[in-house]
């Protein structure tokens, strides 16, 4: 009696500076599970954030938000690789060191529509689409441009961002529409986003 090999694991990679997590990345990485049949869900945090003109909050903090926000969606799993990883964090390396990491597995890098728009200023963006399948966040019926070979993953509409959201805390604002209840609270606790730059860029 023979017996078939185990398909390969299906892991997807869900990178971002997460400052704060919110209720769109929630809804994307549930819609990443069930859309892309996942066997798990590797939420990563940024470490060092080479194209961000703002210093991000604690990767404590971060890392902290990040158990809050995705600790009840089945499936997803907080990652700290690159804030343990010194220097820049470039998404080609944390590819490269997950699949180290698991043998066999076959990945799907997630991202919305804006950064795949930028995906050509991308550090070794030509060696991505060889480590992953590019899975682009955008609402069904949406144009979105796709990577070659990448796939969409079908969105509904969350119109704010995290910039929004510090703004609003900073302006003690309600956010309960854009935070889960427990990152509010956290950020409530540790006084994050009391104050912000004037200038500083969306993301």
């Amino acid at each position: 009696m023979s017996t078939q090999p185990a398909p390969p694991r299906r892991i997807g990679v869900f990178g971002g500076a997460f400052d704060p997590p919110h209720r769109g990345h929630m809804a994307l990485a549930q819609a990443a599970l069930q859309h892309l049949d996942l066997d798990l869900l590797l939420v990563v945090p940024t470490g060092t954030a080479w194209h961000k003109s703002r210093p991000l909050s604690d990767a404590q903090h971060r890392l902290a938000m990040c158990a809050l926000a995705f600790g009840d969606v089945p499936g997803a799993q907080i990652d700290d690789c690159e804030i343990l990883r010194s220097g820049p964090s470039y998404t080609a390396d944390t590819l490269e060191a997950l699949h180290q990491a698991h043998p066999g597995a076959v990945f799907f890098l997630l991202m919305g529509q804006d950064q795949a728009q930028r995906l050509g200023t991308w550090s070794r963006a030509e060696a991505l689409p060889q480590l992953a399948t590019l899975c682009v966040a955008a609402r069904a019926g949406s144009d979105a441009q796709l990577p070659p070979q990448g796939l969409q993953v079908p969105m509904p509409l969350m119109p704010f961002s995290s910039s929004a959201i510090r703004a609003a805390v900073a302006a003690t604002a309600d956010t309960s529409t854009m935070l889960a209840p427990a990152v509010a609270r956290y950020i409530a606790q540790h006084r994050l986003y009391a104050t912000i730059s004037p200038t500083e860029n969306p993301d």
